[in-house]
C-alpha cells in the first residue's frame, strides 16, 4: 500500500516535466501537499504503534514469565519449611534426653576440634 502511495506521488511530483522543459502544473495544489504530508506522518504514528504494542506484548509475556517463576519458588520454600520443621522435630526429640544430649555435645566437640585444626593446617602453618 505504500509502494502504490508512494508511486502515485512520484507521478503527480514528474507530473509536469518533459523532454524540453518544465511545464507548470495547477493540478498540484498546496491542499495535496498537505494530504501528503498528513499521509507520512499518519504512516509514522501507525509504525509507532505497531512498535509499541509489540513492545507491550514482550512486556507482558515477561511479567507473566516472572510471576510463573515466583510461584514456583513459593512453593519451593514451602516444601523447604516443611523439611525444616521436621528436621527441627527430630532435634527437639534428641534433646529431650539426657544422653542424647552428652552425644550431641560429644559430637559438636570432635566437629569444632576437626574445623580448627584443619583451619590451622591449611592456613596457619602452609
Amino acid at each position: 500500500m505504500n509502494s502504490r502511495r508512494d508511486r502515485n506521488a512520484r507521478v503527480a511530483l514528474f507530473d509536469g516535466i518533459e523532454e524540453g522543459g518544465i511545464r507548470a502544473s495547477s493540478s498540484y495544489s498546496s491542499h495535496e501537499i498537505d494530504e501528503q504530508e498528513n499521509d507520512r506522518d499518519v504512516d509514522g504514528l501507525q509504525d509507532r504503534v505497531n512498535m509499541l504494542k509489540r513492545l507491550s506484548g514482550d512486556i507482558h509475556e515477561e511479567v507473566e514469565t516472572h510471576n510463573r517463576m515466583l510461584d514456583r519458588m513459593g512453593n519451593d520454600m514451602d516444601s523447604s519449611r516443611g523439611v525444616l520443621s521436621g528436621t527441627m522435630d527430630k532435634f527437639k526429640m534428641v534433646f529431650e534426653t539426657k544422653s542424647s544430649r552428652r552425644m550431641f555435645t560429644l559430637v559438636a566437640s570432635f566437629v569444632v576440634i576437626f574445623i580448627v585444626v584443619y583451619y590451622l593446617i591449611r592456613y596457619v602453618f602452609a
